[in-house]
């Protein structure tokens, strides 16, 4: 006999079926709560709500688990490469060497980007923020692509999987080479997907790039870490506004805009201004971290702790070794990375920070990365989403093809009841 939760409510009771997940997540599936009751839930944010069920991505909160499609993010950040990953959340399985070769291949083929689209990077100034263009790029997109992409035609499918993972690697970087004032670059197909990103953001008609190896390697795990996060803001987003049967370069811009909040994506931005802030008032980490525990005190420490983790992010585990690589290698003398290391180091013995679980987070590792780069702190999420696009593409593509409702939450109304409409002259 399955398992159910049962309401009482004005005087009725009332069953509702008990789901459990593979990994035993349980849930009560209030799907005929209103249509039995008359009631809804109310939950701001969303933040007990389940609006789907997903096969993509575990995250355990508690445990600092994160697995995708059933692997450790430890042994996919370890053992595989991005294109790798990407099409493991994508296709849901690890690709044979033949079907990896013939995703590179294919979406190489796919990586020119229609001359017309530099009409409308044109037309935004140099002082446009990176991710407001790279919505607006995206969403454009849609117009050099008009045909509707059928879900349940697997090579059109895949086309469109190719399409966008290529085509929105080059007007990511374009947005960062609009601000440079820098001709844009194009695709090189003898170059891997993440020497692709270097070479495109990087390369200058004055000379040859080459990117440290050491420097690929780490962004290929950023990357991979950055792939999917269960139903976090944007990917909601990208299911919410795909759940209207709105096309695939719509849904993934929609995912761009929310992504683009400093409660989400711009966390790494976040952690880099505050440094900068930090250094520009001295650069006396010690008193930063005294700030940070006085309660009477408006100043937050950005980069330490974690909403959904209560202890140490697993993802910070693994870039926090890349970060050290990186730093080592490009020899860089740095005030501001300076000052993130002797936060760093004082949070992972300080007793207020390990007491409260506030450990570096993956956004305080990849904005010292970046910064190490000489990335521009206004492109940071413009990298987080080049990361977070499979994980995009894939619950989008889950949830059109489980033919999922059209997203449509309630609310509880608080305005006015009914009222007399009063003339102009009674106002």
């Amino acid at each position: 006999m399955s398992k159910t939760a049962i309401l009482e409510f004005d005087g009725q009771k009332y069953e509702f079926p008990i789901v459990v997940g593979s990994e035993n997540e349980v849930g009560i599936d209030i799907e005929k709560l209103r249509a039995a009751t008359g009631a809804i839930t109310l939950d701001p944010g969303y933040k007990n709500s389940g609006a789907c069920q997903s096969e993509i991505t575990f995250l355990d909160g508690e445990e600092g688990i994160l697995r995708y499609r059933g692997y450790s993010i430890e042994d996919l950040a370890g053992k595989a490469g991005f294109l790798e990953v990407s099409y493991l959340l994508i296709f849901g399985e690890l690709p044979t060497k033949a079907q990896l070769e013939q995703f590179e291949e294919d979406i190489r083929k796919y990586s020119l980007v229609n001359e017309e689209m530099k009409n409308i990077i044109d037309g935004f100034p140099k002082t446009a923020h990176p991710m407001g263009v790279l919505a607006a790029l995206t969403s454009a997109l849609t117009a050099f692509n008009p045909k509707s992409v059928n879900v349940e035609n697997e090579r059109e499918m895949y086309e469109a999987v190719c399409k966008t993972m290529s085509k929105f690697l080059v007007i990511a970087t374009w947005t960062y080479r609009k601000n440079m004032g820098y001709p844009l670059n194009y695709y090189d197909n003898t170059k891997g997907y993440v020497e692709n990103f270097m070479h495109l953001m990087f390369e200058l008609p004055t000379g040859p790039y080459k990117p440290n190896p050491a420097v690929i390697d780490a962004l290929d795990k950023l990357f991979i870490l950055h792939g999917d996060h269960e139903q976090n803001c944007s990917t909601s987003t990208v299911r919410m506004v795909g759940s209207s049967h709105a096309g695939l370069f719509a849904s993934i811009s929609a995912g761009v805009s929310a992504l683009w909040g400093p409660l989400h994506g711009g966390a790494n931005q976040a952690v880099l201004e505050m440094l900068e802030e930090i250094q520009k008032n001295g650069g006396d980490a010690d008193k930063y971290m005294a700030k940070a525990k006085d309660k009477n005190d408006p100043f937050r420490l950005m980069g330490f702790g974690h909403r959904v983790y209560k202890n140490f992010d697993p993802r910070a585990k693994i870039i926090k070794k890349a970060a050290d690589e990186v730093l080592a290698t490009l020899g860089v003398d740095d005030p501001i990375l300076q000052i993130a290391k002797k936060l760093e180091e004082a949070a992972l013995v300080d007793e207020y920070f390990v007491s409260r679980k506030l450990y570096p987070n993956v956004d305080f590792y990849s904005g010292i990365i970046y910064r190490a780069l000489g990335i521009p702190t206004d492109m940071f999420t413009v990298l987080f989403a080049i990361g977070r696009l499979p994980g995009w593409i894939a619950q989008w593509k889950e949830m059109r093809v489980n033919k999922e409702p059209i997203g449509r939450p309630r609310q509880i109304y608080t305005g006015y009841p009914l009222r007399d409409f009063k003339p102009m002259d009674q106002r």
